[in-house]
């Protein structure tokens, strides 16, 4: 059974997806979000501002005790061109998707012995694409931390890298037409990511599940 899991990005998407599979299996959901959950107790942060995502992670250990997971969940884009999109959105992108994520773990790891990480990157931070610069780079550099993680806490804490393609959520909301998918039945919904990251959630002590990709089988973007 699953304790508290802290979530990020739970308050819609694959991240509200990821609270409701760890609530079905048994565990707390705790939530870092910009937004306020329905269905699961929260702090409100920026993930944009690192110091102030380890105060709210900080905040909910205090409250709730030790965590037995942490899902980085939360993620951003702004498409276009490099020349096209502004500096301080571009890096946003990066803020928000890499330095929060790294920013969330750093946090929880005194709270997390023998517990586990799960990571989100995307497929595209396993292929680039043009127009999507800011998303690559915070996507590429989530692998790349993550896997050094995982050679820094292994015998400590579990430490998995989820890859997924894109899913059917509110995210492709506020692209231009020319960045939407054109078919969103090529898109998992998002609870089958969610149950794939509760599996790795559940792993025993000892066993790792390292990476997984997982997309639907007419994925665009992958392999």
């Amino acid at each position: 059974m699953l304790g508290n899991v802290l979530v990020t990005g739970g308050a819609g998407g694959l991240g509200a997806a990821v609270v409701d599979a760890v609530r079905e299996a048994g565990g707390t959901p705790l939530v870092l979000d910009k937004s306020a959950p329905s269905t699961a107790e929260f702090e409100l942060v920026d993930l944009a501002d690192g110091r102030a995502a380890e105060a709210a992670v900080r905040k909910l250990a205090e409250r709730y005790g030790r965590f037995s997971g942490v899902v980085t969940a939360a993620g951003i884009d702004r498409c276009g061109t490099l020349a096209e999109v502004p500096a301080e959105e571009w890096e946003n992108v990066v803020r928000v998707n890499l330095f929060g994520t790294v920013a969330v773990v750093r946090a929880a790891l005194p709270h997390l012995e023998n517990g586990r990480v799960v990571t989100v990157a995307s497929t595209l931070g396993l292929r680039a694409v043009s127009d999507a610069t800011a998303y690559c780079a915070s996507k590429f550099g989530v692998v790349g931390f993550t896997r050094a993680l995982a050679a820094e806490t292994a015998g400590r804490t579990g430490v998995t890298l989820v890859v997924p393609g894109g899913m059917r959520t509110n995210f492709f909301d506020d692209r231009t037409e020319q960045y939407r998918p054109k078919d969103l039945e090529k898109l998992n919904p998002p609870d089958r990511v969610a149950a794939a990251i509760v599996f790795a959630l559940s792993q025993p002590p000892g066993c790792e599940i390292r990476e997984l990709v997982i997309a639907h089988s007419e994925e665009p973007s992958w392999p």
